[in-house]
């Protein structure tokens, strides 16, 4: 039996550049989708999946994100007091319990390894998540769930992928794969951002990973890779040794809302699934053909 994952890590340091001003003295996390910020969906679907312990790595002026999952008096006693119970219950459901959520500082932007190598005391010997918050997958189960469900089978490192455009594998990680069975594919090596002539797939990486505390050995090194960071990919390349690696299609729709165009695409469709929205959605839709 695999030891259950309980942790999940979410990066979020980044500085939010593509979307700059908006996100000068507001986290790219915090900006919704619809009337959700991505910071809770991405928290949704952690607990969803069981994850009971988050951790934060962030930066200065993320303290926000914190305060969206904590309690409101002010606001919580006014809702109370008008009688809007829905919207009061709504807020209330995303409060995180006691000591449910910590947070580290990562201090320099030295790239995704070295964020998660800042939570490595949190996590200690124990099996863990990553979730990129910007990364917002519309799936049911959830993402991590399904990961979850295949991870409780074969154990190991899983990451969750999709085939992307040959002339798009130098955006992301691509796993050299070995064994595809149309969901699970085994990796025997993985390139961060290759240009597309040298790399060995089409099948990258995705925000969201189950990984075992043996990274941190690798990511200990701060060796710096693509671009000049540390990359989380790097080490988990080194353990391909040791540990299995193995990416799975996600069975849901990603939007990469790190992007312009993947945060209004994200803005349509998660309006459109809603019966609240559905109908006045497609109906100014129309306007813009």
């Amino acid at each position: 039996m695999h030891k259950p994952v309980m942790k999940a890590v979410f990066p979020v340091a980044g500085l939010g550049t593509r979307f700059l001003p908006a996100t000068k003295a507001m986290p790219k996390e915090m900006l919704p989708i619809v009337d959700k910020p991505l910071i809770q969906y991405a928290v949704e679907e952690a607990r969803e999946a069981g994850i009971e312990e988050i951790i934060f790595v962030t930066g200065r002026g993320k303290t926000v994100l914190l305060d969206h999952l904590d309690h409101s008096f002010e606001l919580e006693q006014s809702l109370r007091a008008h009688g809007k119970k829905e919207i009061l219950l709504q807020i209330q459901d995303v409060i995180s319990k006691p000591g449910q959520i910590s947070s580290t500082r990562q201090q320099q932007p030295l790239g995704l390894g070295h964020a998660v190598w800042c939570a490595r005391h949190f996590i200690a010997d124990e099996p863990f998540a990553v979730i990129l918050a910007d990364d917002l997958i519309m799936a049911k189960p959830g993402c991590l769930k399904q990961m979850m469900e295949v991870y409780s089978k074969i154990g190991g490192n899983i990451v969750a992928s999709e085939e992307v455009p040959i002339e798009q594998t130098n955006q992301y990680g691509i796993l050299d794969v070995v064994e595809d069975d149309g969901q699970l594919a085994r990796a025997i090596g993985l390139v961060e951002k290759p240009e597309p002539h040298q790399a060995p797939s089409n099948l990258c990486i995705i925000g969201r990973y189950i990984l075992q505390p043996e990274i941190f050995y690798y990511l200990s090194t701060q060796e710096e890779g693509a671009g000049g960071e540390v990359q989380l990919t790097d080490a988990l390349a080194k353990t391909i040794d040791t540990t299995s690696l193995h990416g799975m299609r996600f069975e849901g729709k990603r939007f990469d809302c790190g992007s312009k165009l993947g945060f209004l695409e994200a803005q349509i469709a998660f309006a459109i699934s809603r019966d609240d929205l559905s109908d006045g959605t497609r109906k100014f839709l129309k306007k813009y053909k």
